[in-house]
Formats: structure tokens, C-alpha cells, sequence
């Protein structure tokens, strides 16, 4: 599977058909008392689809990125007229103002601030619209929580779900290098407070219901954040046994065992990142390839892959890419 227009009108279509589709739905959401009883879409009216926020919001970071990468095909045209309609000044006002209530202060931390900020980051190479402008408040918001989280983060958080640190931070420090230098600074010293002195990781993934490779993640956030040379010792350090083929486990692609369980299939997108990060690290391009083809046919699958994997296997395919515009 290649980045061509079938492919991206493919990934297109598939999340087209579910950022507007309120149920079934997953809430991330404090109750404080009964007034706060409320609807998706009544709490989220710009991401209120797509099962939950962080993937509705990943979503348009899909669709945002295949207009701005084939602004001609048909797909385009209906990417901007429901981006206007979704990222209006009025819808994303009412999501800034829920991210400021006191119970919302882990809202989606750190997962969900890290995709907004990467659509942000899309958002800001459309210059023929103003999504960038509309998004830039919610962005700046979650860049203060990181200032405050990264304060209270003693340790990191290592398994490969919602709450993984490396991922959360390698997305966000690509958008703190555009925005926000200060915060940019924040990332890369506590990436290295928290990672430097890692040496023979153990492996032990894919964990059962992760869809991120916890070492393999580790390792493409140290690359960002460390000078090549600095990297390269680190790195021999942290996977010495790599050039020999361990470990093993990051060579076999996950296997799903239910397309229709969300916990399960969150496997198909260990094998995207997994595939995201043998890319950003510029290494063995073969296994990479190995584990996109082993979950492409998930990508418009049942919707527990569907309403989310499109954005991993889009990730995957532009590793190294985007960084370097």
C-alpha cells in the first residue's frame, strides 16, 4: 500500500463517513453535578464523532492533510465544505470553554492534546482558510497544560495506550517547534529526563489491548530530541541486540483476534506505528512494509479499527516526511 490518490481518497471517504457520526460514542467526561448531563454533540460540536474526541480530532488531521496532499481530487472539495461547517469559530469556542472547566483539567491528557495540536499544525498550512486561526486558542490551551503536567510528571508513562508520554510528546514537540520554542525546550528536556538513561529494553509488547510499540516510540521521540551523534550511542544502548534481530517481538507484527472488540483491535495500529517509528528511525524499510500490509484491509474495516486507523496508517506513510517541511 503507497500514499496515492486511490489510497487517499480511500482514507478519505472512510473518515468522511464517521466524523459526524455520533453514536456509538465513548465520553471522556466529569460529571460535577447534574446540569452537566449532556449529549456528545451537545459537549463537543466540533468533535463530538468518530466513537471519541481524540479521534474524531485525528480524523480531520487525516482529512486536512489529504486536501492540502491532493487538493484535486473529488474528496478535496467535501474535506473543506464540512471543515468549514465543523471548525467554525463558534463550534471551537464552546470546545475551548469545556477544556477550561476545572473538572476537564485531565481532559484527554496528554493523547487528545497532542493530536489537537498536530492538527493545529495542519490546520496552519492551509492558508486559503482560516481552520488554523479557529484552532490556535484550543492549542494554545493544551500547550499551557503540558507547561503544568510536565511539572507534575515525576515518571513516564510506558504502555502503548491513550497515556503513553514518548508518542504524546513526539507529536506535540513537532508542533511546539512551529508555535511555541519555549514549550519545544520543556519536551526535550523531559524527554531526556525521563529516557536517557534507558539501556536494553525489555520488549515485552505488544501488550493486549495497546496500539502503540511503547519502545519503539521511545526511541523515535530520542531522535527528535537528541543530536545524531548523542542518538546513535544512546540508541546502541537502548536495543543492542537490534542488528541481530532482537528483539524478536518488534519484527513480528501483532495479530488481531476481533475486529469488532475496540480493546483488541487496538492492535492493528501497533503494527502502524511500529511501522511509523522503523521510518522516522531509518531503519529496515522491509519490516516496515511487513507490518502496514499486515492491518491494511482494518483501515475501513469494522468501525472499532475503522473510526481511527486510517490516521496511524497515514502516519506511517509520511514518517519523516512532514518533520522535515
Amino acid at each position: 500500500m503507497i500514499l496515492n490518490e486511490a489510497t487517499a481518497a480511500r482514507f478519505a471517504r472512510t473518515a468522511l463517513g464517521h466524523v459526524g457520526q455520533e453514536y456509538p460514542n465513548k465520553l471522556d467526561h466529569v460529571m460535577a453535578g447534574p446540569d452537566a448531563v449532556a449529549s456528545p454533540r451537545n459537549l463537543h460540536p466540533a468533535f463530538y464523532g468518530s466513537f471519541d474526541w481524540h479521534s474524531c480530532v485525528h480524523s480531520w488531521w487525516t482529512l486536512l492533510t489529504i486536501r492540502r496532499l491532493f487538493p484535486d481530487l473529488p474528496e478535496a472539495a467535501t474535506i473543506e465544505t464540512r471543515a468549514e461547517e465543523t471548525l467554525s469559530q463558534a463550534n471551537l469556542d464552546a470546545e475551548l470553554a469545556y477544556a477550561q472547566i476545572l473538572e476537564a483539567r485531565g481532559f484527554e491528557r496528554p493523547y487528545g492534546w497532542a493530536w489537537l495540536l498536530y492538527l493545529h499544525l495542519e490546520a496552519s498550512r492551509h492558508g486559503d482558510q482560516a481552520w488554523a486561526e479557529r484552532l490556535s486558542p484550543l492549542a494554545h490551551h493544551f500547550a499551557t497544560g503540558w507547561r503544568d503536567y510536565l511539572g507534575i510528571l515525576r515518571h513516564p508513562i510506558r504502555h502503548g495506550a491513550h497515556a503513553n508520554t514518548a508518542f504524546a510528546l513526539n507529536l506535540s514537540l513537532q508542533w511546539a517547534r512551529v508555535f511555541d520554542q519555549e514549550l519545544a525546550a520543556l519536551i526535550k528536556q523531559a524527554a531526556q529526563r525521563y529516557f536517557i538513561e534507558d539501556r536494553a529494553a525489555q520488549c515485552w509488547e505488544p501488550g493486549g489491548d495497546e496500539f502503540l510499540s511503547p519502545t519503539l516510540t521511545e526511541a523515535a521521540l530520542m531522535k527528535q530530541v537528541l543530536p545524531a551523534d548523542t542518538f546513535a550511542q544512546w540508541f546502541g544502548h537502548f536495543l543492542p541486540q537490534l542488528e541481530q534481530g532482537e528483539p524478536r517481538a518488534l519484527f513480528i507484527p501483532a495479530q488481531v483476534s476481533d475486529p469488532t472488540d475496540g480493546k483488541a483491535a487496538h492492535l492493528d495500529g501497533v503494527n502502524f506505528t511500529r511501522s511509523w517509528c522503523w521510518r522516522m528511525l531509518g531503519l529496515d524499510e522491509r519490516n516496515a512494509h511487513r507490518h502496514i500490509k499486515a492491518s491494511e484491509d482494518a483501515i475501513d474495516g469494522d468501525y472499532m479499527g475503522s473510526h481511527w486507523l486510517a490516521s496511524f496508517a497515514l502516519l506511517a506513510m509520511l514518517a519523516g516526511q512532514e518533520e522535515t517541511e
